[in-house]
C-alpha cells in the first residue's frame, strides 16, 4: 500500500485526489494537505472584487467533499519538507510520512520585491479570496470620493489575464453606477505590448486588447517597472525595446490593483535541488522532479522558463487547461509506478483561456503554449462573458461531487467550439 500526499487544494490539487481516488485501488491511501480548510475559486476573485460576487459562491468547505470520496485531509501549514526521509512537518510539529508527494501549492506572492505594495501596504490584489474582499472594502471607501485609477501587474508578474479582468471589470461597473466620468484609468504592466500575456502574443491580442482600452478610455504604459509605491503615488520606469530609461511616471492614484510575481512557497523554495533560484519546482517531461523521482509537481509552482526575453522581467503563465493537463498525467504516471512500468503520460503545454470584460470577454487558444504555434486564435464576444459565468458555476459544481472528469476540457473546449485536442501535441 503506498500513501500519497497532496499538498495544496486549489484547482490542481484537489481535482488530483479525485483523479487519484478513481484511479487507484482503496489500498492505497490519499490525503490532502492544505494551509487553508476550504476552497476557493480564484478566478472569480475579480468579481468578488466589485461586489459582484460574494464568498461563498466561490468557496466551501474541503474536508466533507474529500472525506466521503475516502481522501484525508489535514488542514495545516507544511514547515519542512524532508525529501530524502519522504516526511513532511506541519505547523503543530507533527510529521507526516509519504511514499509519494504531488506539489500543487500555487505561488507565493512577491509583494516584497516593489516596496509600499501589496494588501499590508498601498496597492490591492485579487489574488486569494481574502485579497478580494478586501478590495473591495476598499472599493466601496473609493466610490465615495472617485480619483485616478492604477491597475496591472508588476515587473516578473506571470499572470496577466486577472489584471485585464479586473480593469475591464471595474470600467464596467463604473459605467453602471454612473461613476467612470470621475475616474482616469491608467493600465500599467511589465509587458512588452498590451495583449503580450507572458505568451508573446496570442492571434491579434495586441490590436484588439488596445482597441478594447482605447475604446473604454483606459491608457497604458507598457515595459513598465514598477519601483516602488507610496500612498496615493507609484513611481514607474518606463523602458524602451533596448532594456533603458524611456520616461520616468510618477503616477497619482486613489484607487489600485497590482499583481505581484510570484515566487515558490517557503517549504518547497527550501528543499534542496528540488527548485529554481525563484522556489520553482524543476520537473522532467512527466512532472517529474528532476532529482527526488517519487516527487511531483503540477500548477502555478513548477518551473517554466519565459516565452521570451523581454525589457522588463515577465514570466509564462500556467492556464487552467494545461494545470488540468498535468494533474492527469501526474495520476497516470504515479499509476504506472506502482504497477511497476515506466512513466508514460505528459501534460499538455497549450493554453486555453477565457476572460471576462465586464459585459464582453475575450477568448485565446495557443498550442502549443509557446510559439510558432500550430493553433494561434484570440476572440472576443459577450458569449465569452456568459460563458465564464456558467463555466463558475459548472467548476465549482464539480469539485463539490468529486468529479474526477476533465473539466477544462468537456466545458471549455465545448465552449470554443473545439472537439477535442492531443494532449500530446507539443
Amino acid at each position: 500500500m503506498a500513501h500519497i500526499v497532496i499538498l495544496g487544494a486549489g484547482t490542481g490539487g484537489m481535482p488530483a485526489a479525485y483523479e487519484l481516488r478513481e484511479k487507484l485501488s482503496s489500498d492505497h491511501r490519499i490525503t490532502v494537505v492544505n494551509a487553508l480548510d476550504y476552497f476557493q475559486f480564484v478566478p472569480s476573485n475579480p468579481w468578488v472584487a466589485v461586489g459582484w460576487r460574494e464568498r461563498e459562491a466561490i468557496t466551501f468547505s474541503i474536508r466533507p467533499h474529500l472525506e466521503k470520496k475516502g481522501i484525508d485531509f489535514v488542514a495545516q501549514r507544511v514547515t519542512r519538507i524532508d525529501a530524502e526521509g519522504n516526511s513532511l512537518t506541519l505547523a503543530d510539529g507533527s510529521s507526516l510520512a509519504y511514499d509519494y508527494l504531488i506539489i500543487t501549492t500555487g505561488p507565493k506572492l512577491s509583494f516584497d520585491e516593489v516596496p509600499g505594495s501589496g494588501p499590508e501596504g498601498h496597492t490591492r490584489s485579487i489574488c486569494s479570496i481574502d485579497h478580494a474582499e478586501q478590495t473591495w472594502a476598499d472599493y466601496q471607501r473609493f466610490l465615495e470620493a472617485p480619483g485616478p485609477v492604477v491597475v496591472g501587474a508588476m515587473p516578473g508578474a506571470s499572470c496577466f489575464g486577472p489584471a485585464y479582468e479586473f480593469a475591464f471589470i471595474l470600467n464596467r461597473d463604473l459605467r453602471k453606477r454612473r461613476q467612470r466620468h470621475k475616474v482616469p484609468m491608467t493600465y500599467v504592466t511589465s509587458e512588452p505590448y498590451i495583449g503580450h500575456m507572458g505568451l508573446g502574443g496570442v492571434g491579434d491580442s495586441k490590436s484588439m486588447l488596445e482597441s478594447e482600452l482605447r475604446n473604454n478610455d483606459i491608457k497604458w504604459i507598457t515595459n513598465a517597472k514598477v519601483t516602488r509605491v507610496e500612498a496615493g503615488r507609484m513611481f514607474v520606469t518606463e523602458l524602451d525595446e533596448a532594456g533603458q530609461i524611456k520616461k520616468e511616471h510618477e503616477l497619482p492614484f486613489a484607487f489600485s490593483m497590482m499583481l505581484p510575481a510570484f515566487k515558490g512557497v517557503d517549504a518547497v523554495a527550501a528543499v534542496e535541488g528540488l527548485c529554481n533560484p525563484r522556489g520553482f519546482v524543476l520537473i522532467d517531461e512527466y512532472q517529474r522532479s528532476k532529482k527526488y523521482r517519487n516527487i511531483f509537481s503540477a500548477g502555478v509552482c513548477v518551473a517554466i522558463p519565459p516565452v521570451e526575453v523581454t525589457p522588463v522581467p515577465t514570466g509564462a503563465p500556467k492556464t487552467g487547461y494545461m494545470i488540468e493537463t498535468m494533474v492527469t498525467a501526474i495520476v497516470h504516471n504515479i499509476a504506472a509506478d506502482l504497477s511497476g512500468q515506466a512513466a508514460n503520460t505528459k501534460g499538455s503545454w497549450n493554453a486555453i483561456c477565457l476572460a471576462d470584460m465586464g459585459d464582453t470577454g475575450a477568448a485565446f487558444v495557443a498550442l502549443p503554449q509557446i510559439p510558432p504555434r500550430n493553433v494561434n486564435w484570440f476572440k472576443k464576444g459577450k458569449w465569452v462573458h456568459l460563458a465564464k459565468i456558467a463555466f463558475e458555476k459548472y467548476f465549482m459544481y464539480k469539485m463539490k461531487n468529486g468529479s474526477s472528469e476533465p473539466v477544462y476540457e468537456k466545458y471549455m473546449l465545448k465552449a470554443l467550439g473545439i472537439e477535442r485536442l492531443d494532449r500530446n501535441q507539443q
